[in-house]
């Protein structure tokens, strides 16, 4: 089996715990309208895999073959309680190739963690979980349409998702990225933290708006639609983190 991967990027620090290694798989059914790394939505593949640059075009692996990127850097994970990630892109559009891989990491003695907007039918989200160490949830809206403005899709499947990985009990952090026009108001804050406190998620970790991407869409050739946009300043981003707090949940702005 073959896996089609845009970048393998070593110290990574924020993608979980400690030093990590986090693999990003070409393929995203979403088409976040910020989305930094547009190279990977199913809409652009055709673009960037006719580009000359591999870190939009991506490249085939085998499973063994990204575990050899991997392995070089476990003397870190081992002294940082880091580990691989898994992310993109969605690892859930290629989730056979990423069970492999989480298998043999495993195999290897190294944590698996994966970054996922959970988008996939419920049994092989069910399927996926079982060989994930922490998931990465994107929460990105509580709100059906207005989630379909912003990404393209309902969420529907997210949250029926994220309940059964709640359930589970197994490991989980809600990402929510903050997005100005998108949920940056403080009645969805509300809306998305009685949602996860709903649904037994009790951390969260906030991500402000960034422009990192803007020159991929050049590349790309294709308009960016966040451009000029601005994170909210920090004390509107501290009244966002309280409502979270305020319902008993542990909130953290990254």
């Amino acid at each position: 089996m073959k896996g089609k991967i845009f970048n393998i990027q070593k110290f990574s620090i924020n993608d979980g715990e400690g030093i990590r290694t986090t693999v990003f798989f070409k393929g995203c059914p979403l088409r976040c309208k910020w989305c930094a790394n547009p190279e990977s939505q199913n809409r652009y593949m055709a673009i960037s895999d006719a580009m000359e640059n591999p870190l939009y075009s991506g490249r085939e692996y085998t499973a063994q073959q990204v575990m050899d990127v991997v392995l070089q850097d476990k003397l870190f994970y081992e002294e940082s309680h880091g580990g691989m990630t898994l992310s993109g892109g969605e690892p859930l559009q290629q989730a056979d190739f990423a069970m492999e891989l989480a298998d043999l990491a495993h195999q290897n003695g190294i944590h698996v963690a994966a970054e996922t907007t959970g988008f996939a039918p419920p049994a092989v989200f069910q399927r996926f979980m079982a060989h994930v160490d922490l998931f990465l949830m994107d929460v990105k809206h509580f709100d059906r349409e207005a989630h379909k403005e912003g990404t393209g899709v309902y969420n529907d499947l997210i949250l029926e998702n994220l309940a059964t990985l709640a359930a589970s009990g197994r490991p989980v952090i809600a990402r929510i990225p903050v997005i100005p026009h998108f949920n940056t108001g403080l009645k969805t804050a509300a809306g998305l933290a009685d949602l996860l406190a709903r649904v037994g998620v009790r951390e969260v970790h906030l991500l402000p708006f960034h422009q990192l991407g803007e020159n991929k869409y050049a590349q790309l050739q294709v308009e960016y639609q966040m451009a000029g946009f601005k994170q909210l300043p920090p004390e509107a981003l501290g009244r966002y983190r309280q409502v979270f707090l305020d319902r008993g949940l542990h909130c953290s702005i990254r």
